[in-house]
C-alpha cells in the first residue's frame, strides 16, 4: 500500500516516466508513424526532445498551469507527445473525438474552457473556426499539417514545428521555468480529462489523476506481463481512455513501442506489416473482420472453401482447449497442426495477428461465436470490463479461464460488490476523481468512500469467482409475462452473422420482442454483386426480398439459441424490420465509439415501433439526415415488416425466470 502512497517506483507523473525511458531505454523504437508509405520512427531519446522543445514553445505562449489544451485529429505521435508536453508545464490536456460534429467540439471547448487548441489538419481547424464566437476563453490554436493553411490569419494560429522551434530558441530563458512545474507534479495531479460517450446525455469531463493512471497502467501490464518489447497499433481514438491506457499509460510505463498508422484506409495494411503482440479492439472490428474473412471465401474455389471449413470446424472443436492448456488427445492435436499450416497461420498473417500474444476486446459485449472463432485459431483474445471512471479497468480474464460469457475476474486491486438490484459497483486505484463542474453527478456515481456505481447489472458466479454481465442497469427490464427483458444479449446473437451491422431489440413490458436491423452494407452488397442483384442505394439493397428472407433465417436461428437460455427465453424476436438508413453518430443514433443511443432512436423511430405490434405489413416513414457537409435533409421508405418464427417458450420457464 505504502507504493500506491508514493506512486508506483517513486514515479509519480507522465514526464518524469518519459524521463526513466529517455535514460534506461533511451535508443529503443517509442513511437513510429506511416507516413507516404515509409515508416518513420523516434526512440525515446528523440522524443524526450520533442516533448521538451513542445513544453518550451507552450510556456513560450503564455500557457498557465491549470489550464486546458484541446487536442484534435487522428492517430499521431505529435499528438500524443502534446499530451505529455501539456502536463509538463502542469496543463491539463483534453484529447476530443476527431469526428467529432463543430457543435459536439463546441461544447466540449467551453465545457472545460481551453484557452489552447493543437488541431491536427485543416479540417479540424476549420471546426474550431467556424465555433471561435462561442468560446471566448480560446486564445490559440496550434496545427500540426501547414497543408492548406498558408492565406489563414496566423496571429492566433501557430504551425506545430515553429512552436517548437521557438520553444528551443528560448530555451535558457524557460528551462528553469519548465524543470519547476514539473517538480511540482504529484501523483494527485491531474493527468488527464477524458469525456464520456454519453448515451443518455451531454458527455461528461471525467478527471483521471496521475494515481489513477499510472497504478492501472503498473497492475495491468503485470498481469499480463508487458515487457519493453511489445508492439501496438493505435488506431482507435485517442478521446477514448482505452487508447489512453494502452498508448501511453502502459507504453509509458513498460517503455514498449507505439506504432501509428497512416490512415484509417491504411489501417488493415499498417497493422499486418507491424505484426503487434499486444492489440486492442472493440467488438465492431473483430466483427467487421470476420465479415471480410467469410466474403472471402464466398469467393474462393470450392476446394480451397471445403478446406476452410472443415478445418475451421476442428478448430472450433479443440482450439480453445489447446489455447488454454487443457487435455487434448495426439490425433486431435496433429489435426490443428496441419489447419495451422493449411488455414489458421495464413488467416491470422492475413489478418496481422500472426505474432499477438495478448488480444482484448471491449467496449460491449462481443458476441460468443466470434469470440470463439478467434481463439480457436490460437489468437489468446480476451475480454475484460472496464469504465472511463475506472481508468479502463474492473476485470480482466486470467490465461487458462477465458470464457465468451463472462468478463473475469476483479483486475489486481480492485474490489467489487453487486447491491440488491444488481448492479455492479467497484473500488480501486483507478477511480477518478470527479466529474469536471458537476458535483452532484460525481456525488450520485461516487460514494464517500470510494465506491463507483457502473450503472450495469450482472451477478458473480459462486463457483468461479467470474463477473457475468446481463446487460445496463438501465437497459434490464420485464417482458409482459414477467420473463426478463436484457436486449444486448439478444443483439450481440444478431451481429454474428455477416450481413447484420447492428441490431436494437425492443420489448420491455411488452408482450413480445421486435427488433431494428442494420445490413451491413460491403458484406450484402458483395452477395449481391455474386448474385447479379443490381441496387442504386443501401435503402434498395436493405428492402429486397431475397436479403430480407436472409435476415429472418438469420434471425430464426437466434430465436432457436436464445430459447435454450431459461434466463432469456422470452427475448425472441417475434417481428422485424430492417431499416432504411444505417444508425449514425453524425445523426444522434450512435455516440462517437458507436453505441447505440437506445433512447433516441426509440424515440425518432416511434412510428416504425408502433408498425412492429399493431400488426401491420408495411409502414412509411420520414426521417431526418445529416450530410457529411453538415447539411440536413430528409429520406422517406416504405418498409416491410417481417415475422420470424419463435420457440414456444413453457410455463415452467417462464416461472424460472
Amino acid at each position: 500500500m505504502a507504493q500506491t502512497q508514493s506512486g508506483a517506483a517513486g514515479l509519480l507523473s507522465l514526464p518524469a516516466l518519459l524521463e526513466r525511458n529517455a535514460t534506461e531505454f533511451a535508443n529503443q523504437p517509442a513511437y513510429r508513424e506511416k507516413e507516404f508509405g515509409i515508416w518513420q520512427c523516434w526512440t525515446w531519446v528523440e522524443i524526450a526532445k520533442e516533448i521538451e522543445a513542445l513544453a518550451l514553445g507552450l510556456i513560450n505562449l503564455g500557457i498557465k498551469e491549470g489550464d486546458f489544451i484541446a487536442i484534435i485529429g487522428r492517430n499521431r505521435p505529435y499528438l500524443y507527445w502534446s499530451m505529455v508536453a501539456a502536463q509538463s508545464v502542469g496543463a491539463i490536456p483534453v484529447p476530443v473525438y476527431n469526428d467529432s460534429a463543430a457543435e459536439e467540439l463546441a461544447y466540449v471547448l467551453d465545457h472545460c474552457g481551453a484557452r489552447y487548441v493543437i488541431a491536427e489538419d485543416q479540417e479540424q481547424v476549420d471546426k474550431v473556426i467556424e465555433i471561435q464566437e462561442q468560446l471566448h476563453q480560446l486564445e490559440h490554436v496550434i496545427y500540426l499539417d501547414p497543408r492548406g493553411m498558408r492565406k489563414y490569419d496566423h496571429h492566433a494560429l501557430h504551425q506545430y514545428s515553429h512552436v517548437q522551434e521557438q520553444g528551443r530558441a528560448a530555451y535558457d530563458e524557460w528551462i528553469p521555468d519548465l524543470k519547476a512545474r514539473k517538480a511540482k507534479l504529484t501523483y494527485d495531479s491531474t493527468c488527464v480529462m477524458l469525456y464520456t460517450s454519453g448515451t443518455t446525455g451531454k458527455p461528461k469531463g471525467v478527471v483521471l489523476s496521475n494515481r489513477n493512471v499510472i497504478e492501472s497502467a503498473k497492475n495491468s501490464a503485470d498481469f499480463d506481463k508487458l515487457t519493453r518489447n511489445e508492439n501496438i497499433l493505435s488506431y482507435l481514438p485517442m478521446a477514448w481512455v482505452g487508447d489512453f491506457i494502452f498508448s501511453i499509460g502502459q507504453a509509458y510505463w513498460c517503455g514498449f513501442c507505439v506504432n501509428c498508422p497512416e490512415s484509417q484506409d491504411t489501417m488493415m495494411t499498417d497493422l499486418r506489416e507491424i505484426g503487434p503482440t499486444y492489440f486492442f479492439a472493440p467488438p465492431r472490428v473483430f466483427e467487421g473482420q470476420l465479415t471480410s474473412v467469410m466474403i472471402r471465401m464466398e469467393d474462393a474455389g470450392p476446394l480451397k472453401r471445403k478446406m476452410f471449413h472443415h478445418f475451421l470446424a476442428h478448430a472450433k472443436k479443440v482450439g480453445g482447449d489447446i489455447l488454454d492448456g487443457r487435455p487434448v488427445g495426439l490425433m486431435d492435436r496433429l489435426k490443428y497442426k496441419l489447419g495451422d499450416i493449411l488455414v489458421y497461420g495464413p488467416l491470422k498473417d492475413t489478418l496481422g495477428y500472426g505474432r499477438i500474444r495478448v488480444g482484448y476486446t471491449a467496449g460491449e459485449a462481443i458476441g460468443p461465436e466470434i469470440f470463439d472463432f478467434y481463439r480457436s485459431l490460437g489468437i489468446n483474445l480476451k475480454q475484460l470490463y472496464g469504465q472511463t471512471e475506472a481508468t479502463v479497468f474492473i476485470t480482466v480474464q486470467p490465461d487458462g479461464e477465458v470464457r465468451a460469457d463472462t468478463v473475469g475476474v476483479p483486475a489486481p486491486d480492485v474490489e467489487i460488490r453487486i447491491d440488491d438490484n444488481g448492479e455492479i459497483f467497484y473500488r480501486s486505484p483507478g477511480v477518478f476523481v470527479e466529474y469536471y463542474k458537476n458535483a452532484e453527478s460525481t456525488a450520485s456515481t461516487k460514494d464517500p468512500e470510494g465506491w463507483v456505481a457502473t450503472g450495469d447489472a450482472g451477478f458473480i458466479e459462486n463457483d468461479t469467482g467470474h463477473l457475468r454481465i446481463i446487460d445496463r442497469a438501465k437497459d434490464v427490464g420485464k417482458m409482459a409475462s414477467g420473463a426478463m427483458f436484457a436486449p444486448k444479449y439478444v443483439e450481440n446473437k444478431l451481429k454474428f452473422y455477416p450481413d447484420i451491422l447492428e441490431a436494437v431489440l425492443f420489448g420491455n413490458g411488452k408482450d413480445r420482442c421486435v427488433a431494428f436491423i442494420n445490413i451491413d452494407l460491403t458484406a450484402v452488397g458483395n452477395w449481391a454483386e455474386r448474385n447479379n442483384i443490381a441496387y442504386a442505394s443501401y435503402q434498395e439493397l436493405a428492402g429486397h426480398p431475397k436479403v430480407l428472407e436472409s435476415i429472418r433465417e438469420h434471425v430464426e436461428e437466434v430465436n432457436k439459441s436464445v430459447a435454450a437460455d431459461e434466463m432469456l427465453s422470452g427475448c425472441q424476436v417475434h417481428r422485424f424490420v430492417v431499416l432504411h438508413k444505417e444508425l449514425d453518430a453524425d445523426d444522434g443514433e450512435m455516440t462517437r465509439t458507436r453505441k447505440v443511443r437506445r433512447r433516441i432512436v426509440e424515440d425518432k423511430f416511434a412510428d416504425i415501433i408502433t408498425a412492429l405490434y399493431d400488426g401491420s405489413d408495411q409502414v412509411s416513414t420520414t426521417t431526418e439526415v445529416t450530410y457529411e457537409d453538415g447539411r440536413k435533409g430528409a429520406i422517406s421508405a416504405t418498409l416491410s415488416i417481417v415475422d420470424a418464427k419463435v420457440v414456444p417458450v413453457t410455463p415452467q420457464q417462464v416461472a424460472a425466470e
